[in-house]
């Protein structure tokens, strides 16, 4: 990490199980995503130290590593989500490796629910941290919480690209675009609409109102001010 480091209850594990999961992701995902997943991985076990929990960094890794493989060609499936097609690569992964069911599972869960804002952080810590570094890497949201030393250790040994919020705006958009209905209720429905000026959101009250249940489509406003 050059001339600066991460402190050792937060650095990537020294164990044959991570250094397998580091050889597949850099051998299965572009430069771009590799980066990113690993600063993931840093600033989730960053956030875990700081918010003083105990969590299995191997898991931690593993879950931060796998989180957008879903996005790469090979491993995009033509209806899941993406956050499904990573989480099921990580769970077959982790299966040959003889980890616990218990811990695949939670693994499985952890980069499943990565782009639900808001309920990662009330669960297991590895669900939680994942999130949380997924949410300082992308969106910044936690970017006064971590030192200068800190962001400048991370960086260093897992450079952002020049032009990295573009960067990832444009492969998530690649590894989602062939399934756009993926996205309903999900904040990468925005990344659609982004790159696709005429693209219409599905609407969730429009679902609602236009089921087969008896009662009629378009019956009185549910107050979110859209209809189909």
């Amino acid at each position: 990490m050059g001339n600066v480091t991460i402190q050792s209850d937060a650095a990537i594990p020294d164990s044959a199980l991570a250094q397998a999961i580091t050889a597949f992701v850099r051998d299965t995902e572009t430069e771009l995503l590799f980066n990113h997943s690993s600063r993931v991985y840093q600033f989730g076990a960053l956030a875990g130290v700081r918010r003083g929990l105990s969590f299995d960094r191997e898991l931690l890794y593993a879950g931060a590593m796998f989180h957008d493989l879903g996005l790469m060609p090979d491993h995009s499936s033509a209806e899941e989500r993406f956050e499904v097609d990573g989480a099921n690569a990580a769970r077959d992964f982790l299966k040959t490796h003889s980890v616990p069911e218990a811990d695949v599972y939670t693994v499985w869960t952890a980069i499943a629910l990565h782009t639900t804002p808001g309920i990662p952080v009330h669960m297991h810590p590895v669900v939680a941290l994942v999130t949380a570094g997924v949410e300082m890497d992308v969106l910044g949201l936690t970017y006064g919480q971590y030192s200068d030393a800190e962001r400048e250790a991370v960086v260093s040994a897992f450079p952002r690209s020049p032009d990295f919020k573009e960067d990832i705006i444009q492969a998530f958009y690649d590894g989602i675009r062939h399934k756009p209905d993926t996205t309903f209720g999900n904040v990468k429905a925005d990344v659609i609409a982004d790159k696709e000026p005429g693209f219409r959101k599905r609407n969730f009250c429009s679902v609602i109102r236009n089921s087969r249940w008896p009662g009629g489509a378009h019956a009185a406003g549910c107050g979110c001010g859209h209809r189909d």
